[in-house]
């Protein structure tokens, strides 16, 4: 007999069932439903990102010639491309985005996503924060406008440092302006972001320091300051100037009255200087410098997401539908974090994603195939006859 369900199977086991029901009813996903459950658009949503399927048709087609093997996810059939079409265009999409989010806690929770690759020696909470840009063609997304003739959407991201995964996710239009949403981010005391110079708002940084947030950005070329004291430099670094400074331009200083500090580093591999403002004063020049150099983290976090995952073409044309591919996409992209984190096989994630999208419906146990997913599996046992005694 087989003594173990599917992988995608045994995938799905990590999704709390209890948790997705009560978000079912609490936003109503199933109201009116006739026959094709919550359970089985996600199962059907996730196959498209785990499979990478490029239509409705191939999901449903890749699902319906699994026979028998849909009994082990929790459905008894392939779904059809109308129900399909029609949830994703019509169920709260806020659905998908809370079981993300309570995943991830429950993942966190147990540690089970691994850890900071880079070792700072202070124990803040660094985060980082940037944002991608994913096209869209006009035609088939006319609410998603961007420019004359290309539409978009953008994906604003908090990177926690600590798992580098999600701690604030924003979907917008992309023509909405990245220090728009910088706006929405609540930031503890102590906690330290690195961004890009996109996000320059003095008005921002002012409060900031006021609450204690430690920021880590790229200065604008056309900043006016006045340099108030300058501090020594380390030696044997690529660090050419630290200075503080206090901003000069009347606005500016309205929005931020406090000493800020400029620091120049020389990027040997592009020959270049970048130029970091911070409102950081006792850390090393160098520290503040390896800070933004781990913003490079959100950048990877970006190019896996979009290499690894179904999120630059979509199988629906409606908002709503993007929406739950994106986040199914996070979803997705949390259960092959928690896989690699396990697996011993010393692989990349993108060659795990590939692995898994051929093994999807193979019949082995999960821990043993992520650790050796090229052994071949026992023989099943045959089966006995059991003797019966009779009087």
């Amino acid at each position: 007999m087989v003594r173990n369900a599917s992988l995608f199977s045994q995938l799905l086991e990590q999704v709390p069932r209890n948790v997705f029901a009560s978000l079912v009813r609490e936003h109503g996903g199933e109201l009116h439903a006739k026959g094709f459950t919550c359970w089985g658009q996600f199962i059907a949503m996730l196959f498209c990102q785990v499979a990478l399927t490029d239509s409705l048709r191939e999901i449903c087609n890749g699902m319906s010639c699994c026979l028998g093997k849909l009994v082990h996810l929790g459905v008894q059939r392939g779904p059809s491309k109308s129900n399909l079409s029609y949830a994703n265009a019509h169920r709260p999409a806020q659905m998908y985005e809370d079981l993300f989010w309570a995943m991830l806690e429950r993942f966190r929770a147990y540690g089970q996503l691994g850890a900071r690759i880079h070792k700072f020696r202070f124990k803040n909470k660094l985060f980082s924060f940037d944002s991608t840009t994913i096209s869209l063609c006009l035609t088939l997304f006319p609410w998603a406008q961007f420019r004359r003739a290309k539409g978009g959407v953008k994906a604003h991201v908090l990177l926690d440092h600590d798992d580098y995964m999600p701690a604030f996710v924003d979907l917008t239009e992309a023509h909405v302006h990245d220090s728009r949403v910088l706006r929405k981010l609540r930031l503890n005391a102590g906690s330290i972001v690195a961004m890009d110079r996109a996000y320059n708002d003095y008005a921002q940084f002012g409060r900031w320091t006021d609450e204690g947030v430690t920021f880590v950005t790229r200065m604008k070329s056309n900043a006016d300051y006045r340099v108030i004291e300058r501090l020594p430099l380390p030696k044997h670094r690529n660090i050419r100037d630290d200075v503080l400074i206090t901003l000069n331009g009347t606005q500016a200083r309205e929005k931020c009255p406090h000493t800020l500090r400029r620091v120049v580093v020389w990027d040997e591999a592009n020959e270049r200087e970048i130029v970091l403002l911070t409102n950081h004063l006792e850390f090393g020049a160098t520290t503040i410098a390896d800070i933004y150099k781990e913003r490079w983290q959100i950048e990877l976090f970006f190019k896996t997401l979009k290499q690894t995952l179904k999120i630059k073409s979509f199988v629906g044309t409606s908002e709503n539908a993007l929406r739950i591919q994106i986040w199914t996409a996070l979803i997705a992209l949390l259960l092959l974090k928690w896989l690699h984190h396990l697996s011993k096989a010393g692989w990349s994630l993108k060659t795990l994603a590939s692995l898994l999208r051929l093994n999807l419906f193979t019949y082995r146990d999960l821990r043993d195939w992520i650790d050796d997913p090229f052994h071949t599996p026992p023989e099943l046992p045959l089966p006995q006859q059991l003797q019966m005694a009779f009087s």
